[in-house]
């Protein structure tokens, strides 16, 4: 599958308040980017652009899978985007919060479980999300991320709140979409940098 994503002078502001501007990078099949910069400098804002979560104020972003580009009423079915600030349904259990999102998504839940095994979740998959703790929740993030086989996978301080054995997680997801598909990781911190094999600095 031939997979391209194409950002060209990107800017965003915010009451004319500028974010940040002429941001242009583009990702092939096999490619991974970390975007670094101080706090405040916009990365959660720019991954959130690219996933199709925030409108941007001028520029283009263009995923194109086999020639044919992407339009934003279907990005949320190539793109899979994990962060800290994910809202989950706390009275619906692990499992549900899954079914649910796949059901929007019109993707399927037969790989709910075995997306579930490899977060390490499975278990606990029939406990209500209102008793997880933070890790475990960031661990249910990054099944909401991969549950669907996405083309592009777009992270965002995927390792925060999670113990060594979830950062191990995160290194072989990084790992394998490193190797046939597309990821970019939004970061201040140097392991989850060293995922990624370019860095883009926003504030350059």
């Amino acid at each position: 599958m031939q997979t391209s994503l194409k950002v060209d002078n990107l800017s965003k502001k915010f009451n004319n308040k500028k974010i940040f501007s002429n941001v242009s990078f583009e990702l092939l099949r096999g490619d991974s980017i970390a975007i670094t910069g101080r706090n405040g400098s916009g990365k959660s804002t720019l991954v959130k652009i690219i996933s199709g979560l925030l409108g941007k104020s001028s520029g283009d972003v263009t995923l194109n899978i086999d020639n044919n580009s992407i339009t934003h009423e279907i990005l949320h079915k190539h793109i899979g985007f994990v962060s800290p600030y994910l809202n989950l349904y706390d009275e619906f259990t692990g499992y549900e919060n899954l079914k649910l999102t796949s059901d929007i998504r019109g993707t399927g839940s037969e790989n709910i479980n075995d997306v579930l095994k490899r977060v390490g979740l499975f278990e606990r998959r029939n406990d209500l999300l209102k008793i997880y703790s933070s890790g475990m929740k960031q661990r249910l993030k990054l099944a909401f991320g991969i549950l669907h086989n996405p083309q592009l996978l777009i992270l965002d301080e995927p390792t925060s709140n999670l113990d060594s054995e979830g950062v191990t997680i995160v290194d072989d997801i990084a790992e394998e979409y490193k190797k046939d598909r597309m990821l970019i990781i939004a970061t201040n911190d140097e392991h989850e940098r060293s995922l990624c094999d370019n860095n883009f600095n926003i504030e350059n």
